[in-house]
C-alpha cells in the first residue's frame, strides 16, 4: 500500500512540474513573439486633411510615441490639401498597398479611411465628435477596426463661453465655420447651447473654402464684439486673414486650440495636440505589437484643458489686461 501511495504522489508531482514548465514555455513564447513583433518593420499610412500647426503637432506626437517604443516603421504620409476627393483616393491607395495601420489625422481623414476598409486598423486623432461624425456608435462601443483620441475636451466650449461672458459681458460673438465639416457643426451647436442663459448672443457666417474666410470676417466685424473661431480646418488654415480683421477692428479673437494663439489668437481653453497625437501613437504600438486588439481600445478624451493667452494679441486687439490672467493662464507668444 505504501508503494502505491508513493507512486501516486510521484506521478502527481510529475504532472504538476510538467504543467508548470508548460506555463513557463507559454510565457516565454509570448514574450518572444512580442520581441519579434518589435523587430518587424511596419508600414503606417498617414492621412491628413491639410497642413496646419495643430494637425502637424499631432503627427509629430504620434511619431514620437512610435520612436520611443523602438518600433521600426515606414510612414506613407499623404496630405489631402483639404480636398475630399483626395481623401478618398488616399484611403483607397492605403488599402491597395495593404498597410499595417492607418493614422487618420482629422475627421474627414478618419471617415475616408473607415469607408475604405473594415480590416486594416485605423487610429484617429484631431477628431472632435466621433459619434456625431459617424465613426463610432459610442466611445466604448465602436467598429472593430477603429479607435483613437478626440481633440475636444467635454468642458472646453463651456469654459470658453464662461470666459467670454465674464470678461466681455453682453458681447455678440462672431462665429465662422465650414458647414461641410462635421466637427465644426458639432462645436457651433455646442457654442449655441452654452450661450443660453448668459448675457451673450451669436452671429454666424459659413464658408466653403479658405478663400472666403476674410470676407466672412470682414462682414461680421461691424456687428460683433468678439470673434470665436472653433477648430474648423478650413477657417484655421486662413486664420491670418481673421487676425488681420480683429486687430484692425479691436475685436478679441477667441480660438479653439493653443496653436492658433501663435498665429495671433488671443485666448483659448485648449489642449496640446502633440499630447493627443502621442497618446494615439501609444495606442498604435499596442495594436501593431499585438499587445491589445483595437476593438478593446476605447475612444479617449484629451486628458486635460487649461487657459492659454497670447498677451501680445491682447494688446493688438485693444483688450484690457486682467491681473488674474497672469496666475490662471499659460502665456503663449506669437511666432
Amino acid at each position: 500500500m505504501k508503494k502505491w501511495l508513493q507512486l501516486i504522489v510521484i506521478t502527481a508531482l510529475s504532472i504538476f512540474v510538467l504543467a508548470a514548465c508548460g506555463n513557463d514555455k507559454s510565457e516565454d513564447e509570448s514574450k518572444e513573439e512580442t520581441d519579434k513583433a518589435k523587430g518587424d518593420t511596419y508600414v503606417i499610412g498617414v492621412t491628413q486633411l491639410l497642413e496646419h500647426p495643430s494637425l502637424d503637432n499631432a503627427y509629430e506626437g504620434f511619431q514620437e510615441a512610435i520612436e520611443e517604443a523602438g518600433l521600426n516603421v515606414k510612414y506613407d504620409y499623404q496630405n489631402a490639401q483639404n480636398d475630399q476627393n483626395n481623401v478618398k483616393t488616399i484611403a483607397d491607395n492605403f488599402v491597395a498597398d495593404d498597410v499595417d495601420l492607418i493614422f487618420a489625422n482629422s475627421t474627414p481623414s478618419a471617415l475616408g479611411a473607415l469607408n475604405a476598409t473594415s480590416d486594416i486598423p485605423i487610429l484617429f486623432t484631431s477628431v472632435t465628435d466621433a459619434v456625431d461624425a459617424g465613426l463610432v456608435e459610442s466611445l466604448e462601443d465602436h467598429n472593430s477596426n477603429i479607435s483613437g483620441v478626440l481633440d475636444l475636451h467635454p468642458d472646453a466650449i463651456n469654459k470658453t463661453v464662461e470666459f467670454i461672458d465674464k470678461y466681455f459681458e453682453g458681447a455678440n460673438i462672431g462665429l465662422i465655420y465650414n458647414a461641410g465639416e462635421a466637427n465644426s457643426v458639432t462645436q457651433i451647436e455646442a457654442v449655441e447651447e452654452a450661450v443660453k442663459g448668459t448675457s451673450l448672443s451669436t452671429s454666424e457666417r459659413t464658408v466653403s473654402n479658405s478663400s472666403e474666410v476674410q470676407q466672412a470676417a470682414s462682414t461680421l466685424a461691424g456687428d460683433v464684439d468678439v470673434m470665436y473661431i472653433v477648430t474648423d480646418n478650413t477657417v484655421v488654415s486662413a486664420l491670418d486673414s481673421v487676425v488681420e480683421v480683429t486687430n484692425t477692428q479691436d475685436i478679441p479673437l477667441i480660438v479653439g486650440e493653443p496653436d492658433s494663439l501663435q498665429k495671433g489668437g488671443f485666448a483659448t481653453y485648449g489642449i496640446d495636440y502633440h499630447t493627443i497625437g502621442k497618446r494615439t501613437g501609444e495606442m498604435a504600438v499596442e495594436v501593431l505589437t499585438g499587445e491589445t486588439e483595437i476593438e478593446k481600445l476605447d475612444v479617449e478624451y484629451p486628458p486635460e484643458i487649461q487657459l492659454f493667452i497670447n498677451k501680445e494679441a491682447a494688446e493688438a486687439q485693444g483688450i484690457e489686461w486682467q491681473d488674474e490672467w497672469d496666475e490662471e493662464a499659460e502665456l503663449v507668444e506669437a511666432k
